[in-house]
């Protein structure tokens, strides 16, 4: 692989990781999914969810709004590992939600990936959420409200 490949491919990681939480912040669930290989999975073992394969996303992004008031993501790159056609790498996260039962909080984490580059560009093969730190203190502030709601 010449270097050009490579950062290429350090390129196209970086956009599947920012597509992915474009798609979480915008509830695109279906989205998610094809960010995944078919046997892809997603792992939060904190939540705990485990989610195999673009159908089990798919799903339980459909229940997402039934618990879920609001999340922000913010990404941090980090560390990308290249194996010819597969990868392994880190990025790093920040997070402040609320479900609708009210509890919520800020935390930071870590997704480790693994990616495998595919006849669509890379994808996800797995990824896992580790968290770090979480403070569960009530959340001063709330989402605005709409100007229809006013």
């Amino acid at each position: 692989m010449n270097d050009f490949q490579a950062i290429a491919d350090r390129v196209e990681i970086e956009a599947l990781r920012g597509e992915f939480t474009d798609a979480v912040m915008m509830r695109d669930y279906e989205r998610v999914a094809t960010l995944f290989t078919e046997d892809g999975a997603l792992r939060m073992p904190n939540i705990p969810i485990e989610l195999e394969g673009p159908e089990e996303i798919r799903a339980w992004g459909r229940r997402v709004p039934k618990v879920v008031d609001f999340l922000v993501q913010n990404t941090h790159p980090g560390l990308i590992l290249l194996d010819g056609d597969t990868a392994s790498g880190r990025a790093y996260m920040s997070e402040v939600g609320r479900g609708l039962d009210g509890r919520g909080g800020i935390n930071y984490a870590i997704y480790h990936d693994r990616y495998q580059r595919t006849g669509d560009g890379w994808k996800f093969t797995e990824r896992r959420y580790e968290v770090r730190y979480e403070d569960s203190s009530p959340l001063a502030g709330s989402p605005p409200r709409r100007a229809a709601e006013v």
